[in-house]
């Protein structure tokens, strides 16, 4: 799919991807609200659903599941955005969709946060 086109966008919608000639990114608003009964879940264990918890969930996808390149992946959340940065465009779309697919499936997320590590 192409990583430019708006189809790709709502696929992976509530997250934004971004690029240009030199970098990727994606991101999402940490308080939009997305998913935030899974983060419910994991409340006593200090996580509230902000950009770090969200960067300790796709770290564990990216370990446990993700079976495509990630070597060029790099983090940078904050408290209130989720971003993940990279040279290499297509291979974060590919995660991209890889991952909002992860984030529908409400079993296999709900496992992979269960080891999710808090930052």
């Amino acid at each position: 799919m192409d990583f430019t086109s708006e189809k790709f966008q709502r696929k992976i919608e509530p997250f934004h991807f971004s690029s240009d000639e030199e970098q990727a990114s994606l991101m999402l608003e940490a308080g939009s609200g997305y998913l935030a009964d899974l983060f419910a879940t994991r409340e006593e264990d200090g996580f509230v659903g902000n950009g770090y918890d969200w960067e300790a969930l796709a770290e564990i996808f990216l370990a446990e599941v993700y079976e495509g390149e990630d070597d060029s992946f790099e983090f940078d959340s904050e408290a209130d955005t989720f971003i993940v940065y990279s040279e290499d465009g297509q291979s974060l779309a590919d995660f991209a969709l890889a991952f909002k697919d992860a984030c529908e499936d409400a079993n296999l997320i709900a496992d992979l946060f269960s080891r999710a590590e808090l930052r």
